[in-house]
């Protein structure tokens, strides 16, 4: 039996161990969740969950990054997330598809209302709750994706509780009952993907984490075998697992290590196909186009494999509209997919062009594009791994500017000052003043508390 508290107990006592590469990574992964917090921070869409948030919950005075308004704890955690989510641009961890940073971002923001730490312990915390979500979703993968759930929904609340319990100084029991809690608050499936819902998945992933850790501390308790009973979570959610991945190596070997960034706000396993297709487009701009063949793995027609998506969020997954655009347009990003240009007669004409021709030999990496035009020649791009993988990491300056231009978005002429103050976290004095420089309001300002 996985012992709970003895799970919480090696997580917390690595958490001293959050330096080097592993430090490193932590920021850079922080980094990029604010980026796509703030760059979705006053969309439509996440407007909505704000005015169902202000409805349902209580007033607060939580602020949300890139925001101007506040909230109680929990309602910040799942604005936070989903709107960390919402354009499909942040970060991923490719051996199990998971996003951890949105949920972990979330119950962290919540958390530091509860209980104000330093930037350095909430680094740490975030760190440290990416890891055990991580964990928990490698013992499980493949099988637990492939049977429709949406992973970083499922195990985010274990992140999310993991960062909350640390930032508000819980104990190893206390933590280890918040984890099981938290593993019956899990949510969302695959079904969701390319609607508004999906991005809910990591937002009440961040509340519930929020919340398991809350309760937990003022002594509620949950089933000592709510991961691997019989009938528990990991019975229950995944046909094949191996436990050994979520308790085995702690501080030796890191998840965290292998999450990336991704340079397309879609679908990860579009990405080789887009870079493919906006490399033929200096080969064939000016020319008739009749059609482009991609060939790929059959995982990319899965889950990607919408052909003609009516708005934005739909357009995340599919394939056939990055490669049009990318051959049509040449450099592929949010622009391409706004509503307008989605449906827009160039893209959708184009996007009748495009064929997905799955191959099982290819690898998930790979895409082959062909472009054969109307004059009866044709040009070949391939990609073997695309800019943004574990092969071919963003550099830290390509990172830098992904994160500029989507603060441009929200907070234009503060994206140096968001850069800055995400890089250098751990020198904050106060989580709390961290949190409320990010937000949009001339009354917070890096360096000040709340």
């Amino acid at each position: 039996m996985i012992d709970l508290t003895e799970l919480a107990g090696q997580a917390l006592a690595v958490a001293d161990r959050v330096e080097g590469p592993v430090r490193t990574e932590a920021v850079r992964s922080l980094l990029n969740v604010v980026g796509t917090t703030i760059g979705a921070a006053t969309t439509t869409e996440t407007d909505i969950v704000a005015a169902g948030m202000r409805r349902a919950g209580a007033p607060g005075t939580v602020p949300v990054p890139g925001r101007a308004d506040t909230f109680d704890p929990p309602s910040a955690a799942v604005l936070t997330g989903f709107a960390a989510h919402l354009d499909d641009f942040d970060d991923t961890h490719l051996a199990t598809v998971v996003h951890p940073g949105a949920a972990t971002l979330g119950a962290a923001l919540g958390a530091s209302w509860l209980q104000d730490r330093t930037g350095d312990e909430l680094l740490r915390a975030f760190a440290i709750g990416i890891e055990l979500q991580l964990r928990v979703a490698v013992a499980m993968s493949p099988s637990h994706y492939d049977e429709g759930w949406h992973i970083t929904g499922t195990v985010g609340p274990f992140g999310a509780a993991t960062a909350a319990a640390m930032l508000m100084g819980l104990d190893a029991e206390t933590t280890g009952r918040a984890l099981g809690i938290a593993s019956s608050m899990t949510i969302g499936h695959r079904e969701g993907f390319g609607t508004m819902n999906k991005p809910l998945h990591p937002g009440k992933a961040a509340a519930n984490g929020l919340v398991a850790a809350v309760v937990a501390a003022r002594g509620l308790t949950a089933s000592p075998s709510a991961l691997d009973g019989p009938r528990g979570y990991f019975r229950v959610m995944a046909p094949e697992l191996d436990e050994t991945k979520l308790v085995d190596g702690w501080g030796e070997r890191w998840e965290l290590l292998d999450n990336t960034y991704k340079p397309y706000p879609c679908g990860i396993v579009s990405h080789p196909a887009i870079e493919a297709a906006e490399a033929l487009h200096q080969a064939v701009a000016g020319r008739e186009v009749e059609r482009v063949e991609v060939r790929c793995h059959p995982l990319v027609v899965e889950l990607t494999g919408n052909p003609d998506p009516h708005d934005g969020l739909a357009a995340r997954f599919s394939t056939i509209h990055g490669v049009a655009c990318g051959v049509l347009n040449g450099p592929v990003d949010l622009k391409s997919y706004e509503d307008a240009h989605v449906r827009s007669a160039p893209v959708i004409d184009m996007r009748a062009k495009v064929r997905l021709l799955p191959d099982a030999e290819i690898p998930r990496a790979t895409a082959h594009l062909t472009a054969f035009l109307t004059d009866g020649s044709s040009e070949s791009r391939t990609v073997q791994h695309a800019r943004g993988s574990l092969e071919m990491p963003l550099t830290d300056d390509q990172l830098d500017r992904k994160v500029l231009a989507l603060v441009e978005r929200t907070l234009p002429g503060r994206e140096k000052e968001i850069v800055d103050a995400a890089r250098t976290v751990a020198t904050a004095p106060s989580a709390q003043g961290w949190f409320s420089a990010l937000a949009d309001t001339d009354a917070h300002k890096i360096g000040t508390s709340a």
